[in-house]
């Protein structure tokens, strides 16, 4: 069997899979998440919403891919197995059942607030291993930072 051969030294490889794996996780679980919360949705908002929410999955599942092929050309198996995800996945989601659209939207907002954090974490410790792996992070993160800005938007009133 061939292997693909990381161009990275050793420490910079383990920084960088660490970072990509992580991230894989992340958009992968946010991806099931977000289709959750679509499937459960109820309320006045719903239409609007459940539609947003499809925006997010997209989303996710689009850079999930992307990631997972970045750890692939450095030569570092991503592992997106179900039941890798269910172990590593440590983001907010909702409860099962139906689901409130004010609650979809609260919750929504904070598992994307929680990923971003963690991207910027890992922004960080990608800065001198990996510049180019950090800057598909960024990407990431700033279209995260949109959808969240965009939930947040639903429940907000121009006094709070």
């Amino acid at each position: 069997m061939t292997v693909v051969k990381s161009p990275l030294p050793e420490e910079a490889r383990k920084v960088t899979g660490d970072a990509l794996q992580s991230t894989l996780v992340d958009l992968l679980g946010l991806s099931l998440i977000g289709k959750q919360a679509h499937w459960n949705i109820v309320g006045p908002r719903f239409r609007s919403i459940h539609l947003q929410l499809d925006e997010v999955v997209s989303t996710a599942r689009s850079y999930a891919d992307t990631v997972a092929e970045r750890s692939s050309a450095l030569g570092l198996p991503p592992d997106g197995r179900p039941e890798t995800i269910a172990s590593a996945f440590t983001l907010p989601s909702p409860k099962d059942g139906w689901l409130r659209d004010s609650d979809v939207v609260q919750v929504i907002a904070e598992t994307l607030n929680a990923a971003i954090g963690r991207l910027r974490e890992r922004i960080d410790a990608t800065e001198k291993a990996d510049p180019v792996t950090q800057d598909l992070l960024i990407g990431i993160t700033a279209d995260l930072e949109k959808q969240r800005w965009m939930f947040e938007a639903e429940n907000a009133s121009p006094d709070s």
